[in-house]
């Protein structure tokens, strides 16, 4: 049986569907144009592949056309305004899914929407599979195993290259512009809250050099507490990008740009992802995420991500990456993919 890529005309999509021929996987294409569909099974070499056309309004369609699929994966933002569809449509026709989602308001819907309906389905749901959330996730896993419960996690992403985003991705921040603008949520607790400043305004690098950070919406923020016992969970990314991304932009801006970053842009970025875990007497252990490429990362993390839940290994319901995947193993075959991953005690 095929896994099915929905949205499969975008930029995240096309690189999805080029690992999962490296792989050597059956698909199967699904978006809301015809015309665009067969354009990209063209472009990517794989015009024999089945196409089928669903619109996120019509739901007996959508389940007709992912029904017979080993999962699916959705790249098509913004999910704000479009994953539940999916994800919907996902439970009933009783199929395994994953999206590449990096909007944080989105994603905790779908834990508090769908996790009751996903469970009697018997149908696993793990939202944000991406290049930032999984390895991260994965992280603070191994890292509560070694301290136990925890005071505080700080999560901190540092991005250098990749000449931009996608257009998918300008989409999803314009789509969740006041969330990027106001910090987004915070777990504070017990509870997920909006408006709570940062308690940190600055991080140091593993390289010891400090640069000035702000708050963010990530999705760690959402998934780490529903499997770490912990009090307070922020997110933080380089201030300039942050203010980078509030900016407002229209929608006739983001469709004059490229389709998203070319592929020697890709190859030539890296990433650093920070994990800052102190415990109730202030000891802290830092975890560290290094890799290249995000686009390419997460379409290495969303296949892998599919294709564990097709093997039916996975709890039925929706999870986090660390409720769905053992932590270590997932993390070992990450780093085959030019990441790199480790834990350490800090000052």
């Amino acid at each position: 049986m095929p896994i099915t890529v929905y949205g499969a005309n975008g930029y995240q999509a096309k690189l999805v569907l080029a690992e999962l021929s490296r792989l050597d996987v059956e698909v199967r294409l699904v978006g809301r144009n015809a015309e665009r569909l067969e354009n990209t099974a063209t472009e990517l070499g794989i015009s024999h592949v089945d196409r089928r056309v669903a619109a996120l309004d019509d739901h007996a369609t959508l389940v007709s056309a992912l029904t017979g699929s080993e999962a699916v994966i959705n790249c098509a933002g913004p999910f704000t305004t479009s994953g539940a569809a999916v994800v919907r449509a996902a439970i009933d026709a009783g199929v395994g899914y994953v999206d590449t989602s990096g909007e944080q308001l989105y994603v905790k819907s779908i834990f508090d929407t769908f996790a009751d309906d996903a469970k009697r389905a018997g149908v696993t749901v793990v939202p944000s599979t991406n290049d930032g959330c999984v390895p991260l996730d994965l992280l603070a896993r191994l890292i509560a195993e070694q301290t136990g419960p925890l005071a505080e996690i700080t999560v901190s992403h540092i991005i250098n290259g990749g000449a931009g985003p996608s257009r998918g991705s300008l989409r999803s921040a314009l789509a969740t512009i006041d969330a990027l603008a106001g910090g987004g949520l915070t777990y504070e607790d017990g509870s997920w809250r909006t408006g709570i400043p940062a308690r940190h305004s600055t991080i140091t690098l593993p390289a010891g050099q400090s640069i000035k950070m702000a708050k963010i919406p990530l999705n760690e923020v959402v998934t780490i507490p529903r499997h770490v016992q912990v009090d307070h969970v922020e997110s933080l990314v380089e201030a300039e990008l942050q203010a980078r991304l509030s900016m407002p932009i229209t929608a006739e801006l983001i469709e004059s740009l490229p389709l998203g970053p070319a592929e020697q842009d890709r190859s030539g970025q890296e990433f650093t992802y920070l994990l800052d875990a102190l415990d109730s007497e202030g000891r802290h252990t830092r975890g560290i995420i290094r890799g290249a490429d995000t686009y390419g990362t997460t379409a290495v993390i969303a296949v892998e991500a599919a294709r564990r839940i097709a093997t039916g290994g996975t709890e039925p319901g929706v999870l986090t990456p660390a409720q769905a995947f053992d932590a270590a193993d997932f993390l070992a075959f990450l780093s085959d993919h030019r990441l790199s991953w480790a834990i350490e005690a800090a000052e």
